[in-house]
């Protein structure tokens, strides 16, 4: 019998951008690859990546992500100079590159990235359309995911 595929990316995470999700009204994700060098791959496997401030640049009709930390591991870079903070070019069809130019320019949104994660021996980089919370607005997520978790606790408890 054939094994069912995964639907997401859970389970094959290998960084998120919380802070983006907390910052930005997120919309418009799109999943493209990534282009990485040999010792990038190996520090993903071992997990050591950071995307806290990482955003995405279009130039000449290319794709770049910046900021994203990727930390070398040290049996790796014995031979190689490396570079953790790198611009790395993201795999995406011109038409797409060319639709989030449009909204970026036009709606004064940014693009940012908020996850990196496997996709079967791919690593595939998820960014989204964000649009800057105010302080309010901030406040107002949080109290409402507290209620949610307030809510569900009492649901937990109350339902014998």
């Amino acid at each position: 019998m054939a094994k069912k595929k995964k639907s997401g990316n859970s389970g094959n995470t290998i960084a998120q951008n919380k802070k983006a999700r907390h910052d930005f009204h997120l919309s418009n994700n799109v999943e493209c690859g990534v282009v990485l060098t040999g010792w990038e791959v190996k520090a993903l496997r071992a997990g050591r990546c950071q995307l806290v401030d990482s955003y995405v640049f279009i130039r000449e009709g290319e794709a770049w992500l910046y900021g994203c930390l990727i930390t070398a591991l040290p049996t790796a870079t014995a031979y190689i100079i490396t570079e953790p903070k790198r611009e790395r070019k993201l795999l995406l069809h011109k038409r797409e590159i060319e639709k989030l130019e449009q909204q970026i320019n036009a709606k004064g949104y940014t693009c940012v990235c908020t996850a990196l994660y496997w996709k079967g021996h791919i690593v595939k980089v998820d960014i989204a359309l964000a649009k800057g919370k105010q302080d309010h607005d901030k406040r107002n997520a949080d109290k409402d995911k507290d209620w949610a978790k307030q809510k569900e606790r009492t649901m937990k408890h109350s339902v014998r």
